[in-house]
């Protein structure tokens, strides 16, 4: 915990420290797939933990990962969980992970690093995907197990969300994938380029790696992505099947396109009439 000046330290010196743990963490999640998952439709809300911007994964259970954690993070298979409110929560998770979920969950996230910069495409995040009474429990859950010491609701019954989800096994959790975004609305790009006003541009690859980097816009992996990638989404639509899901900006119909692909795919195989 940083102290204030009675503890030794000021309150300048712990803004100052948590803007540089901002800077840490900050170009892995731009560089993820951001979600803004919705409770307003469960009777469970959204509690609050002394580990507010939570990691989960599922092969990281809570006893090895005591606070700070934050090592979590580099791990391909680590979602990034943080309630906003007591309907709303981010979820971010590493595009490896969205286009390879078979991926070993403990191996390190391609490219992972800290304080670079990072680019990201604001009209692709999702929002408006309402979780069930199970799926917000589930969230809780995560919450209250990865918490330092105190947890806190408008609800007392919120906190025991373990009442209600019976017998849990961590790494079974979100064999469900309620944990991923929408996939068919998570972009294939191979990357961002941008121009400058006064010449010349700058650009990087999906996974942040830049020109000059021997492995930018490596070919091969794009390849074996794209693979991974179309049987993700099959899987995830009959995982998720009559589950609501998220939606983008939809000023090119991206969204819409994203529907209808799926649903077409689902009656195909029978299990949407």
């Amino acid at each position: 915990m940083i102290g204030t000046e009675k503890g030794g330290r000021s309150q300048t010196s712990a803004l100052i420290a948590m803007h540089d743990l901002f800077e840490l963490y900050g170009t892995m999640w731009l560089e993820g797939v951001w979600e803004f998952a919705k409770a307003r439709k469960s009777t469970t809300k959204f509690i609050i933990s002394d580990e507010p911007i939570t990691f989960f994964n599922r092969h990281i259970f809570p006893a090895e990962a005591p606070y700070p954690g934050g090592e979590d993070l580099s791990k391909v298979g680590s979602r990034t969980i943080f309630p906003l409110g007591p309907e709303t929560c981010a979820i971010v998770t590493h595009l490896q992970l969205v286009r390879n979920p078979g991926v070993k969950p403990l191996d390190i996230r391609i490219n992972a690093r800290a304080f670079q910069q990072a680019v990201a495409k604001l009209t692709d995040l999702q929002f408006g995907r309402e979780l069930e009474e199970q799926d917000v429990l589930r969230i809780n859950y995560i919450l209250k197990r990865r918490a330092s010491r105190y947890i806190a609701s408008s609800d007392k019954e919120w906190l025991y969300p373990e009442k209600s989800l019976g017998k849990i096994d961590w790494a079974k959790l979100d064999n469900d994938w309620f944990l991923f975004p929408h996939l068919w609305k998570v972009p294939f790009t191979a990357e961002i380029i941008m121009g400058n006003k006064g010449g010349g541009a700058w650009g990087v690859d999906e996974y942040g790696r830049q020109h000059g980097d021997p492995d930018y816009k490596d070919r091969e992996r794009h390849e074996r992505d794209w693979r991974t990638f179309q049987k993700a989404k099959l899987e995830w639509a009959k995982k998720r099947v009559g589950k609501s899901s998220a939606h983008i900006d939809n000023y090119s119909r991206e969204d819409e396109v994203g529907d209808g692909m799926m649903a077409e795919y689902l009656r195909r195989e029978g299990l949407l009439a």
